[in-house]
């Protein structure tokens, strides 16, 4: 008899909710992307068209890059250096979505071209249906709550 135990599949069960949540975050952005347009345009003439469509393109970019990090990182799951790696790709995403954010402030800061409103508020519109992408693609996904367990057997009757 061989009492050797198979290696456990390693793989991120996240990976699906992950890529569910890409896609209705685009789904959705895209509305946001359409209606803030067509709102700032009528509302702000072509400033406020730009305004939304910059301020909805970075709220899909800074959500891209979270859930694209946690899904880079989840490729190292079989390593050994498997928590060091993810949290540097995942911290080293949060730190360039915060540099790149702050770019775009200093440089659109006083751009007269651009209805800073309309991008305030479709940016504002992007994170918060993102959040609630993430929380309702989260609560209707199945996780195990455990992984790579294996159940004692139970005893024979002899």
């Amino acid at each position: 008899m061989n009492d050797a135990r198979p290696e456990a599949d390693r793989t991120p069960t996240s990976n699906p909710v992950l890529r569910r949540a890409l896609v209705w975050g685009g789904i959705l952005a895209g509305v946001i992307l359409v209606v803030g347009a067509i709102l700032g345009y009528v509302l702000a003439g072509v400033p406020g068209l730009l305004g939304a469509l910059i301020g909805t393109l970075m709220a899909v970019v800074f959500m891209g890059i979270t859930a694209a990090s946690i899904l880079a990182a989840n490729r190292f799951a079989s390593s050994d250096l498997f928590v060091g790696a993810f949290f540097g790709i995942v911290l080293g995403g949060w730190i360039l979505k915060f540099i790149v954010f702050i770019v775009l402030v200093v440089v659109l800061r006083d751009a007269e071209w651009l209805n800073t409103t309309a991008l305030f508020l479709s940016l504002v519109a992007g994170v918060l249906a993102s959040l609630a992408v993430d929380v309702i693609v989260v609560a209707k996904s199945r996780l195990p709550y455990v992984s790579d367990v294996e159940l004692p057997k139970a005893p024979t009757e002899e």
